[in-house]
């Protein structure tokens, strides 16, 4: 390619932090993929990198916190931030440019726009954070715009599936406003305790961490249920529920089954032929029999993949707590027959 970067990889990956800059450093790429992030990049980050890698000539990285996204009274100014180890770990996972813009460059003077999603952005979690998800639509939509190369947007944007919610948002808003980048989702990534990987967790004390991993086990306990056959959503959600009533301390803000449109669901329909939901995208595969230290659990990609291999999983078990006032959240798939392995 012609840009700033060049075939060898520097120690170091380059930084830009202006739209100018990254228009330059992505000039002559065949393909750009995004992965955008705020930045304190853990082994679930490092996932979505690597698999932009497989698919793209030249992965970006993008490191912004947003604070559109953020309300009053949330963490905006203590969010952890460092951008030198970011740095190592996106180069480690194969990334080739980071575009790390100041809040001026994003939202410059006068800036008063905004991207509403409807319906899905309203409930869950955009119930217990208003705005939130407006200012997550509406820079994400900015950085796909920003992100390409010749006069295109990305072509692909990664986002991890631990943020249900947000990649559902996300998928609506690229479908509704007929935006041609691929929105690509990839599981979630687990530490060995089943506990969901995330930036916020670094607030967490060992023994807290250990008392999170307790959502992740509510999600399974609805699982199973539902594998031996239960098909009532009450009786399904209490099998979550009684998990829950051994960690004191988590205070669970919602436990919820939901479709496709992140519609809460009273009953469940037959499951005999599962429908592709209008918010879902088809995805590429990914390698099942590789399962890094903390990473992705055997049956947590199985489950993904089952769910990508008939096109879509119809039907979502969300979970949101918090613990000593950090935010927790967590989903999985509601499948008939989970993979026996729980990784955990």
């Amino acid at each position: 390619m012609t840009g700033l970067l060049t075939p060898a990889t520097p120690a170091l990956l380059p930084v830009v932090g202006t739209p100018t800059e990254l228009r330059e450093a992505l000039r002559g790429a065949e393909s750009v993929g995004l992965v955008p992030t705020m930045g304190y990049l853990h082994a679930g980050h490092a996932a979505l990198i690597e698999r932009a890698r497989r698919e793209n000539s030249v992965v970006v990285v993008s490191i912004f916190v947003n604070p559109l996204q953020f309300g009053l009274g949330e963490d905006l100014a203590r969010y952890p931030r460092d951008l030198e180890r970011d740095r190592a770990l996106a180069r480690s996972a194969g990334a080739d440019l980071i575009f790390h813009p100041e809040v001026g460059t994003m939202y410059p003077a006068g800036f008063s726009s905004s991207v509403g999603v409807g319906a899905v952005a309203n409930a869950l979690e955009g119930a217990a954070r208003p705005g939130h998800f407006g200012g997550v639509a509406t820079v994400v939509m900015k950085l796909l715009n920003m992100v390409g190369t010749g006069g295109r947007v990305a072509d692909r944007a990664y986002f991890g599936e631990k943020d249900w919610q947000q990649l559902t948002v996300v998928r609506r808003m690229v479908r509704d406003l007929s935006h041609p980048t691929q929105v690509v989702g990839v599981p979630i990534v687990r530490a060995a305790s089943g506990l969901a990987l995330s930036s916020r967790n670094v607030y967490l004390t060992a023994d807290q961490l250990t008392r999170a991993a307790v959502l992740s086990r509510a999600l399974r306990a609805v699982q199973a249920s539902f594998a031996a056959g239960e098909r009532k959503v009450p009786a399904l959600l209490e099998a979550g529920q009684e998990v829950l009533k051994g960690e004191s301390e988590v205070k669970l803000d919602y436990l919820r089954l939901v479709d496709g449109g992140l519609e809460p669901l009273g009953t469940l329909p037959p499951l005999d032929t599962p429908a592709m939901s209008d918010s879902e995208q088809p995805r590429h595969t990914r390698n099942l029999h590789t399962v890094p230290m903390g990473g992705v659990s055997q049956s947590e990609a199985a489950q993904s993949e089952a769910a990508q291999s008939a096109e879509a999983t119809q039907f979502r078990v969300l979970i949101a707590a918090t613990l000593s006032g950090v935010r927790l959240i967590d989903n999985m798939p509601l499948l008939a027959d989970p993979p026996g392995d729980s990784g955990l």
